[in-house]
């Protein structure tokens, strides 16, 4: 009986410890906007989009409309915002596992 304790309790901390590890993703700062407004995206409509390391990617996982009008002065289809994200560009599309718009930044007078 306790050579099957053993087993038992054996096996179970082998498969415990074979669980998938998630990789913890640092916040990246980068440009966000309308994909073809401001970046000069093919599309149909208007499309959020990110600029990183000067490519743009239309993102999955957050929609233009979760960030304000963007048919407003400061929305994304007039202006390009700073946005953190988190996430992974596949398939030429980045997938965001997060996503926040910073502050607009103040002009310095």
């Amino acid at each position: 009986m306790k050579k099957i304790l053993c087993l038992a309790l054996l096996f179970l901390t082998i498969l415990a410890s074979a669980q998938d590890k998630k990789e913890n993703q640092k916040a990246k700062i980068v440009e966000a906007s309308c994909g073809q407004c401001q970046f000069g995206m093919t599309g149909h409509g208007c499309d959020l989009a990110v600029r990183i390391d000067g490519k743009s990617y239309f993102v999955d996982g957050s929609s233009i409309d979760s960030h304000g009008d963007a048919h407003a002065k400061d929305g994304f289809c007039s202006a390009i915002r700073k946005a953190s994200v988190q996430g992974k560009v596949v398939n030429n599309r980045f997938k965001a596992t997060a996503f926040t718009l910073l502050p607009k930044e103040k002009k310095k007078s």
